[in-house]
């Protein structure tokens, strides 16, 4: 039974302003989307499916004959949701309380964790979906993962100043488990932080925008983990 794209969000639990962002999209231009008056994109159909955990039903964008036939194309790896929680949890249990961390800060670290255990290894540590936006990759599910996450009452966010700047942080309430994680995804995830966390959102992304992943993709396109394969010096952890 097909369902309008409305309803699904309402059943998601997540705001309009949520998911445009997970679409990488301005508020105004989601909500012509989920009023009919514009289309998606078939990139924006999947991500939309994605988010609301569609499958094998239809997303209507008019309410009357716009249905996703294909759901995820072929590149979209399939997100590990309980791996994504735990290293979500523990990045931020490691680094969440320092001052350069916010959400953009927070969105690079899990970038680079999850693509350079991919050049590293050749197989997913959480498989995340990642679209290019303007100060680089954006986890797509995010928005979904950390709403659950707060009402679990496992991570609470938080709204600061970094230098004078509006900050959107997080923060644990209380040890993470990690039982997800092995002991390699650990050490490499501790690498990572201890490589990349001092640095800052501004930092983190102009490294972000010379990473080929998100050079080759195209704006709001979903960025492709094969592409690590042809990363510069700069970024390439293959060698390390």
């Amino acid at each position: 039974m097909s369902t309008n794209i409305k309803n699904k969000r309402l059943s998601a639990g997540l705001s309009q302003s949520e998911v445009a962002e997970s679409l990488g999209i301005s508020r105004p231009t989601y909500m012509k989307i989920e009023q009919g008056l514009s289309k998606a994109t078939e990139e924006q159909k999947a991500l939309l499916a994605e988010l609301f955990n569609i499958s094998d039903e239809s997303l209507v964008e008019d309410n009357v004959s716009n249905k996703i036939t294909d759901i995820k194309p072929r590149e979209i790896p399939p997100d590990n949701v309980n791996k994504f929680k735990q290293v979500l949890l523990y990045i931020v249990s490691k680094v969440g309380s320092r001052p350069n961390i916010g959400q953009t800060a927070l969105y690079k670290l899990l970038y680079f964790i999850d693509f350079d255990f991919y050049e590293k290894n050749q197989k997913y540590l959480m498989g995340a979906t990642y679209i290019k936006n303007t100060h680089g990759p954006s986890p797509v599910s995010f928005a979904k993962i950390s709403r659950e996450l707060e009402k679990k009452g496992l991570l609470v966010e938080v709204n600061s100043k970094y230098f004078n700047y509006d900050q959107k942080k997080y923060l644990v309430t209380s040890e993470p488990s990690v039982s997800e994680l092995s002991a390699v995804e650990l050490k490499h995830i501790d690498d990572e932080l201890e490589r990349l966390a001092s640095k800052s959102a501004k930092e983190l992304s102009e490294l972000s925008h010379i990473d080929t992943p998100w050079k080759v993709a195209k704006d709001k396109q979903v960025l492709n983990y094969r592409h690590v394969f042809y990363r510069p010096d700069e970024t390439s952890v293959s060698l390390e």
